[in-house]
């Protein structure tokens, strides 16, 4: 191309330009009005001819508006630059991985009677258990005793029956101050003062909010596995009981009555739909020998079968003294707890703590408790160790470490 041409072709491109400039002055102007649809498709237009046209490489005389068409473009690239952070939708809350572990407690037997009302009407709940210990029961995840007397005010006490229970309703306000989430109500004392008491225990514990197991208005309701959920794990408890003063008591003859394991059928068949349910079942027996501080084989045979079924542990009472400790397969029995509050002394007792960690491995220790004056309350030092060697004297295969701590031996 000559040189005349190419002159000729920039001082026509200069006009060009200049053209543009004088028409956007004058759109300037002009009225805001955005004008007709045709117009602004003709402006945006003649905005991409000139910016096609433009020499290259070369500075035109003044300042020229980038199109707007462009800047849009150029701010849609930047945006799709912008990582995007997802935001839940609204009410759901950010999965997180459930780290924490859960502290189960259990006790012996509790009964509501002389010692107790003496204590608790004199100084409340610390009169009851000490504060040391309340606060332990408080702060455990689920805790559960065994409640061996009915909360009533009517009906007559059994005839013939050498020793019978109850406690007005309103004191199952000490079981809410203790922190207790479920009881059993499998026992020889459930039904002293016949059924009616028994229907008012069941009233006084729902307004409590505290479940019950091994009792009801009906078979279904006695064999009913109690479910609590606490970090994302299920936690079943079964109760029953193979001591039973009167064959009017099992819940398949009249009702209300008590869970009943004398043919452990039925009990097995629980314990299996129990583990299909939850991550963690606990089963809690009344049986064995009053005061004999060794199980007897039927408490053997049913502990290794409910094992075999799929419970992760067993919790005894009944007794009212300590009984042995017995691993199945890495499963521990706690075939007696004794008594956790019962008259005026005890002399020694353990509450078990179980701790269960997210992995469904478990740590378990003995909180040693004695009481003197209607008041239970845990042992320390030398005392507290001669109850960790008595435990592990009179057990199978368990060991007791200085702290409490329960493993297998192997």
């Amino acid at each position: 191309m000559s040189k005349t041409v190419r002159i000729v072709l920039y001082i026509l491109s200069l006009l060009t330009v200049a053209g543009v400039l004088a028409a956007l002055l004058w759109k300037g102007a002009a009225a805001p009005s955005k004008g007709t649809e045709a117009e602004v498709m003709a402006n945006a237009d003649t905005e991409r001819q000139a910016a096609v046209e433009a020499p290259v490489g070369e500075e035109a005389s003044g300042t020229v508006e980038t199109p707007a068409w462009e800047e849009e473009a150029k701010r849609q690239d930047e945006a799709a630059e912008i990582p995007q952070t997802e935001v839940p939708a609204r009410g759901e809350a950010p999965e997180t991985e459930n780290t924490e572990d859960t502290t189960l407690i259990f006790t012996g037997d509790v009964l509501f009677a002389n010692a107790f009302l003496a204590a608790y009407d004199a100084g409340g709940i610390s009169a009851v258990v000490a504060d040391g210990l309340k606060e332990q029961l408080i702060e455990a995840d689920i805790l559960m005793v065994n409640n061996e007397f009915p909360f009533s005010d009517r009906g007559t006490p059994m005839e013939g029956k050498q020793y019978t229970f109850r406690c007005s309703p309103s004191y199952v306000s000490a079981l809410t101050e203790l922190g207790v989430d479920i009881v059993s109500l499998a026992n020889n004392h459930t039904l002293d003062y016949g059924r009616e008491a028994l229907t008012d225990t069941f009233a006084a514990l729902d307004g409590a909010g505290i479940l019950y197991g091994g009792a009801g208005e009906s078979a279904e309701r006695a064999e009913e596995l109690q479910i609590i959920e606490v970090n994302g794990k299920k936690f079943g408890f079964l109760a029953v009981s193979r001591v039973i003063p009167d064959v009017s008591w099992k819940v398949e003859n009249a009702v209300p009555g008590i869970f009943s394991c004398y043919d452990e059928t039925r009990l097995l068949e629980l314990v299996r739909e129990a583990k299909e349910q939850c991550d963690f079942v606990t089963v809690f027996p009344h049986w064995g020998t009053e005061y004999s501080e060794q199980p007897n084989e039927v408490q053997k045979q049913i502990a290794e079968k409910c094992m075999e079924a799929g419970a992760d542990l067993i919790v005894g009472s009944h007794t009212h003294c300590l009984q042995g400790i017995e691993y199945f397969d890495g499963k521990p029995v706690f075939y007696s707890l004794g008594n956790f509050i019962f008259g005026q002394n005890i002399e020694r007792s353990v509450a078990v703590r179980v701790t269960v960690k997210q992995d469904g491995s478990t740590e378990i220790a003995l909180l040693p408790v004695h009481a003197a004056g209607g008041q239970t309350s845990e042992l320390a030092g030398e005392e507290a160790a001669a109850v960790y060697s008595y435990m592990e004297s009179i057990s199978v295969n368990a060991v007791v470490d200085e702290n409490g701590v329960v493993t297998e031996r192997r």
